[in-house]
């Protein structure tokens, strides 16, 4: 278990979540969806769920989905799987990220476990929505 202390968030778990989708996004990761498992769990306020096809990309979303929430000032308590791991854990606290090679994402079918979370429409944390001044991804709705 890797842990990285000291940094105070900038942003709110919502917004995380987004971020972290958004960086899978810009690794090529598919099928990438944040579901909203506030009233269901109270592990997380989010999960962000996302493929990977080979160890390579993983380990690639994992580093850029981890750059990009440290950059925010998001502390990593925990992360589960290693270098040849086919399924990596990040526990940002407020938000879980998973990614997962096809085969795991297959078997475990997380989207299923969890299907009483509500799917945080693809629209609302896209990138392109635009960016506020300090380069941050503005999410409000317009």
């Amino acid at each position: 278990m890797e842990k990285r202390a000291g940094f105070t968030p900038t942003i709110d778990s919502r917004n995380a979540a987004f971020a972290a989708a958004n960086a899978a996004e810009a690794k090529k990761g598919f099928g990438t969806i944040v579901l909203d498992v506030q009233e269901v769990t109270l592990l997380a306020d989010y999960f962000v769920i996302v493929g990977g096809e080979t160890s390579t990309q993983l380990k690639a979303l994992v580093e850029a989905i981890d750059a990009r929430l440290a950059q925010l000032g998001c502390e990593l308590y925990a992360r589960e799987g290693g270098k040849e791991a086919r399924w990596v854990l990040l526990d940002y606290g407020d938000v879980i990220v998973h990614v997962l090679q096809e085969r795991e994402r297959n078997y475990y079918k997380l989207e299923q476990f969890w299907n009483q979370a509500l799917v945080v429409d693809r629209r609302e944390w896209l990138e392109d929505q635009g960016q506020d001044k300090a380069g941050f991804l503005d999410f409000r709705r317009r």
